[in-house]
């Protein structure tokens, strides 16, 4: 039974990889009503749109993942307060949320210059021996130019401090999630979407607490870089040389039926004269 199981997940992992990420939710939906026993194993596999909460405390937006979540709340990393309301939620510890403070406000000036808009949210908590931070910034296109469509990235890290103090050991899991949708008259509507997922370890100098900060910004920065560029290749590159096998321009088509008509008439005069 167990073994049934993981192939049914493994067939319905392998179906994600090639269904629009736009529609994730819906997909998920309809995979449980076939396959039930799988939930839990598919959500956690599953990487899914950021969703968008309100802090009605500062009035501002935030982002949610498991990583802020506890039970059926999400903490705020405005207010460091849960919504729904929770007295006894996870807080991180008061090293961190200083440093949560500070990295929300750095990576907020970043989304603006990279992104001219949209949501980040970061979020610090300690583990054992070391402690992890999980940056998430979202844009959604306002379709002012007939073009809908979503960035979602999540940058997980995990960084243990070494013994001396001066460095640190990062290590950084992106994914990223990308879809548009095109809808105009002449052209028709066009679909395009796929999410990628990176790693990359690093041991960095470290001199102060803002070090982290900056460390990660970097880090974050070379890797959304390498994503949009991967992105650019392969999905619109891709698209780029499909499109233009396909597309051809009206002077040459008509240019070639021209040479079509007088290959075709040669060739008929050639068969005249050979049976004459």
């Amino acid at each position: 039974m167990l073994i049934f199981q993981s192939d049914q997940l493994d067939s319905a992992l392998d179906l994600f990889r090639r269904l629009p990420p736009q529609r994730v939710d819906d997909n998920i939906e309809k995979i449980i009503e076939l396959v039930p026993d799988i939930l839990e194993d598919l959500l956690a596999a599953v990487d899914r749109p950021i969703q968008v909460m309100r802090d009605t405390e500062c009035g501002k937006d935030f982002l949610i993942c498991d990583y802020n979540r506890d039970g059926d709340s999400y903490r705020s990393p405005w207010s460091n307060k849960y919504y729904p309301a929770l007295d006894d939620g996870t807080v991180p510890s008061e090293r961190l949320r200083l440093m949560e403070v500070e990295a929300n406000s750095a990576f907020d000036q970043y989304r603006e210059m990279y992104f001219e808009g949209g949501i980040s949210s970061i979020y610090f908590w300690d583990l054992d021996h070391c402690f992890a931070a999980c940056v998430l910034i979202k844009k959604q296109g306002d379709g002012s130019k007939m073009i809908t469509g979503q960035w979602d990235s999540m940058h997980v890290f995990e960084i243990q401090e070494k013994t001396s103090g001066r460095s640190a050991h990062y290590r950084l899991t992106t994914t990223a999630m990308l879809w548009l949708n095109t809808k105009k008259e002449k052209s028709g509507n066009m679909h395009l979407g796929g999410q990628i997922t990176r790693q990359k370890e690093d041991d960095l100098s470290i001199s102060e607490v803002q070090t982290h900060i900056v460390n990660m910004g970097r880090m974050v920065e070379d890797m959304e870089n390498k994503i949009r560029n991967t992105m650019n290749d392969i999905y619109f590159g891709k698209t780029k040389d499909i499109v233009n096998g396909l597309r051809t321009l009206d002077k040459q088509d008509s240019r070639q039926k021209e040479m079509f008509k007088s290959e075709l008439s040669s060739a008929l005069k050639n068969r005249n004269f050979s049976k004459e």
